[in-house]
């Protein structure tokens, strides 16, 4: 057994010559192990969260705690891993062995961005040299607290929001700590579920760290360290280019929400962005005090928000490791809604303020090269549902099918039904039947919604119909951030996409008008989401009229629309354009 060691003992050389191909070959492998672990972890866990809906995201790290590879999961989950890793090698420096396993999820002392996220760490050790991590960041289906699954609109404290898990061993040399397991199933209402995810989650990172030490072995463990090194180099290289690229100066954005889940009440999120000449400096000095709900954002959770916004606005082949993020400063003043104090509750982070925060950074950016700009995903207006069904078994579902509209970018529309804008697509929303085999459900309707798309030269993803009708007694945890006020804003000419409508209706007791937070107990019932849709991108006067033929026999835009908001005339068996009247039109929009 290695004796316990601390990243001093393996600083790598800088002696070793960096080849740039075989540097592009370990950025390729590094991000291959990444997507092995997210293979395992869909295939052996046991919760539809991760097996369908894939709410985790796998990473490989440097032995000091710097993310080199995290291609695959969500990207508001990995952004900010590296406050997780920064506080293992804190909290257990000079305690760390090759077999041990860590664990961890709480904000405020263990570097996590929101309590249900687990993070499970795994030490690689080659030939008894501490090197490196591999890492597996999982979205609990329950860790107790006052609401089932794992969202509590009605927190007010991060007590109410389930177990809190500071740095913990939870296997060590090898050897699996049975007490600490017995600890977190205990504190659950799916132990089944999580005994199994958990599992798999340690069969990942394990596979990973196999697959890693393989690759360093390859090289040669000092070479590998010195292109682990070299790829963070990299990274920082390619940002600082993009960044000398855009004009100096002081830009600014804002974003926010319109309640803090109890009342009405702005809750703005300002950022001012410095770009000097190859550094960004984010400053959220005069965004709202942190708030009584429970979208409050931790540290790491607005590091990582600030980096997806920084990695998608520029060139998408940029490497996605923590050397993109060095040239990058982040003010965020203790006490407000982007670093709030303890105990405030913090579980909706990863949506909401992240969301707000990621889009209050794509208008500051927007303002230094205006072609770039990314239109705004609409807000969601979903829950989730929990109860016993009629086989005794408890289960928590999430209404993913309900999923809100992209925004637009240059060149492309926004995507339908996507799911939440900090995972960029990869959240995958499950098949309906495989939710009603899994769930006393019967989803009745799920359909795009007709000219509720931010219309643009590109336009934004339509929101969603959807009916689902719940065959059991459930508690309906709700949270509608997109109800009521448009969201998805359109860019250069772009129009804002529709907001979104949620209906509740018990079997017995009728129409149940839902809170925009909050939590319901219903008996059998049906819940309808109208989702909020996207923003455009442009001018809806230069959208290839083609494409408005498209979307209207899509019955994405209505006929009426594509001639009032587009200027694009159908013939009359709607079939095609028609082109004279279309010109017409264009020249003197009605």
């Amino acid at each position: 057994m290695s004796a316990p060691q601390t990243p001093t003992d393996i600083t790598p050389t800088d002696a070793v010559a960096i080849d740039p191909i075989r540097l592009a070959v370990i950025q390729k492998q590094a991000d291959h192990i990444s997507h092995q672990m997210g293979w395992i972890m869909t295939r052996t866990a046991r919760s539809p969260i991760f097996s369908q809906s894939h709410d985790f995201t796998c990473f490989v790290a440097t032995a000091r705690g710097e993310i080199i590879a995290q291609a695959d999961g969500i990207p508001i989950h990995s952004g900010g891993g590296g406050f997780a890793l920064k506080a293992v090698l804190r909290d257990f420096a000079g305690d760390i062995a090759e077999g041990d396993v860590f664990l961890l999820s709480d904000p405020y002392t263990a570097g996590g961005n929101h309590l249900p996220d687990w993070t499970m760490i795994r030490p690689v050790f080659v030939d008894g040299r501490f090197c490196a991590f591999t890492c597996n960041r999982a979205h609990q289906s329950d860790i107790g607290g006052g609401a089932a699954g794992t969202y509590n609109p009605q927190a007010t404290e991060i007590f109410h929001e389930g177990i809190r898990l500071p740095v913990l061993k939870l296997v060590e040399a090898g050897r699996l700590r049975r007490d600490l397991m017995r600890l977190l199933l205990l504190n659950s209402r799916c132990p089944d579920l999580m005994e199994g995810d958990l599992s798999a989650m340690l069969g990942s990172t394990r596979i990973g760290g196999e697959r890693v030490t393989a690759m360093l072995a390859d090289a040669g463990v000092d070479t590998g360290l010195a292109y682990f090194d070299a790829l963070l180099r990299h990274g920082e290289a390619r940002m600082r280019a993009e960044i000398r690229t855009l004009p100096p100066g002081t830009y600014r954005g804002e974003d926010g929400s319109d309640t803090d889940c109890f009342k009405k009440v702005d809750v703005p999120v300002r950022v001012t962005l410095q770009v000097r000449e190859d550094e960004l400096v984010f400053d959220f000095t005069g965004s709202s005090p942190q708030i009584m709900g429970f979208k409050n954002s931790s540290l790491a959770n607005t590091y990582s928000s600030v980096y997806v916004a920084v990695s998608t606005f520029f060139d998408h082949s940029l490497p996605r490791n923590d050397g993109l993020f060095r040239p990058i400063t982040i003010i965020a003043p203790e006490g407000t809604v982007v670093n709030a104090r303890a105990p405030a509750p913090m579980t909706m982070n990863t949506v909401y303020p992240a969301t707000d925060i990621i889009s209050a950074c794509w208008k500051a950016l927007a303002q230094a090269r205006p072609e770039q700009a990314c239109a705004g995903w609409g807000k969601a207006c979903y829950g989730l549902s929990s109860g016993t069904a009629e086989d005794g078994r408890f289960f928590v579902m999430y209404h993913w099918h309900g999923s809100s509209g992209g925004g637009a970018v240059k060149g492309r529309d926004g995507f339908q039904c996507i799911g939440l804008m900090i995972s960029l697509g990869g959240l995958t929303l499950p098949n309906v039947e495989g939710y009603e085999q899994a769930y006393p459900v019967r989803i009745l309707r799920q359909e795009l919604r007709t000219d509720t798309a931010g219309a643009g030269q590109f336009r934004g993803g339509a929101g969603v119909d959807y009916l689902c009708e719940l065959r059991v007694p459930t508690a309906h945890a709700i949270r509608s951030e997109g109800v009521g006020r448009p969201s998805g804003f359109g860019v250069n000419g772009g129009l804002t996409g529709a907001p979104g409508i949620m209906d509740v209706e018990d079997r017995e007791r009728g129409p149940m008008p839902p809170p925009q937070y909050g939590i319901q107990h219903l008996g059998p019932a049906t819940i309808r989401v109208r989702s909020s849709a996207g923003g455009g991108w442009g001018d809806p006067m230069a959208r290839d009229p083609q494409a408005v033929l498209a979307d209207v026999r899509d019955e994405i835009v209505s006929e009426t629309a594509a001639r009032a908001v587009y200027g694009v005339a159908l013939s009359a068996d709607g079939r095609s354009v028609d082109a004279g009247l279309t010109a017409r039109l264009r020249e003197a929009p009605l």
